[in-house]
């Protein structure tokens, strides 16, 4: 579902990110597969310096299909930023990718706060991240880096995910799915 990032997959990877319904939502936004590749290295480079941690989302065919990072690594907490390859939207891969990286991040790379912040306008993240039982709107709660991410104008809303909320949620998830079997 995720791996380490690989440079032999950012031609695939910037011809799904370069779709006009996925690149203006992306943070480090590529108008050329060279570039594209140049980003990834350097972000591969901010990984080995502990700034970030960046993973690929593959198919079940292991086929590259968007990217999984956690940026501004800083006293164990980040920035979450995913995108998924449109003809892949819709089949749970989201969803997937992000409960196997939030477990990598907190019970394997000792982070305990994951931030996302999402623009007002996005729609469809906002859903997304408001079916996750995990996601806390923290506009009021963490009113510091809410204002600071909205320091120009009022653009994103923030969500976080802690560590501890995260761990109860999976667990009650793994009690409900087996007594349904």
């Amino acid at each position: 579902m995720i791996k380490k990032r690989d440079l032999h997959e950012c031609t695939s990877l910037y011809e799904l990110m370069s779709d006009s319904t996925i690149l203006p939502y992306v943070r480090q936004k590529a108008y050329s597969a060279d570039e594209y590749w140049f980003l990834t290295k350097q972000l591969m480079e901010d990984e080995e310096n502990g700034k970030v941690i960046s993973r690929t989302i593959v198919s079940d065919f292991g086929q590259p299909i968007g990217t999984i990072n956690l940026f501004d690594v800083e006293d164990g907490a980040g920035f979450l930023g995913t995108w998924i390859g449109t003809p892949f939207q819709g089949l749970g891969y989201n969803k997937k990718a992000k409960e196997q990286f939030l477990e990598e991040l907190f019970f394997e790379l000792n982070i305990h706060t994951v931030f996302l912040r999402i623009r007002k306008i996005n729609t469809k993240s906002i859903r997304a991240t408001e079916k996750l039982r995990y996601a806390l709107k923290a506009n009021d709660s963490h009113h510091y880096i809410y204002s600071e991410i909205n320091k120009k104008q009022e653009v994103f809303d923030l969500y976080y995910i802690p560590k501890d909320l995260f761990h109860l949620v999976m667990m009650q998830q793994d009690i409900e799915e087996e007594q349904a079997m």
